[in-house]
């Protein structure tokens, strides 16, 4: 049975944030996992880059058994409405499954409460204190670094789709090691730099 890698996405979300891991899921992890998208409704949502997706699944038939829960960063995560995904990654949390934020989605993580015993990273520690107030409690934590995984969270800023992608392609176990990291060093070093990556 595959496994199920769930993609939170909302209105004007960074679209570029989740192409590579998705990508790399599919080459790498040979039909073993399936890839679905969450959102605030089964509405269509809409890209940053103008892509219109109608997701998988609403946050009331989102099912219980997935692997990761993977936030993918965008332009409404600070709106109120976002809030409604906060109860989702707290049971990701407690069942200590691969938990992802990138760019404004890490920040969220931050004021769920879920970032205060990992490292981890965001945008700025600054921003990330301002909006998660008393919630956050892991400054001591914070490493100014493009993605960072403890444990099972992962967090990137938003400059870092590519090092997103290999943490997460880690904790997943989507291949070996030498595969995912072929497969970064082709993508991130260029065609003419790096060696063609073997799926």
């Amino acid at each position: 049975m595959n496994k199920t890698i769930l993609f939170v996405i909302l209105q004007q979300y960074a679209d570029w944030e989740a192409s590579y891991i998705t990508s790399a899921i599919t080459l790498l992890g040979q039909g073993q996992y399936d890839i679905k998208t969450v959102s605030l409704s089964k509405d269509y949502v809409q890209s940053i880059g103008g892509f219109r997706v109608l997701p998988d699944y609403d946050l009331l038939s989102v099912p219980e058994d997935y692997e990761a829960l993977i936030l993918i960063g965008g332009m409404t995560w600070r709106n109120q409405n976002a809030q409604q995904i906060k109860t989702l990654v707290e049971d990701c949390y407690k069942k200590s499954k691969v938990l992802g934020g990138i760019c404004d989605a890490s920040a969220f993580l931050g004021t769920v409460g879920v970032l205060n015993d990992v490292m981890h990273t965001s945008n700025d520690v600054n921003d990330l204190k301002q909006w998660a107030g008393s919630v956050y409690t892991g400054e001591t934590k914070y490493i100014a670094k493009q993605a960072v995984r403890d444990k099972n969270i992962i967090t990137a800023n938003g400059t870092a789709p590519m090092e997103f992608a290999k943490e997460i392609l880690l904790a997943l176990n989507v291949a070996d090691e030498k595969k995912i990291s072929e497969w970064y060093n082709f993508h991130k070093l260029g065609f003419y730099t790096a060696s063609m990556p073997a799926m």
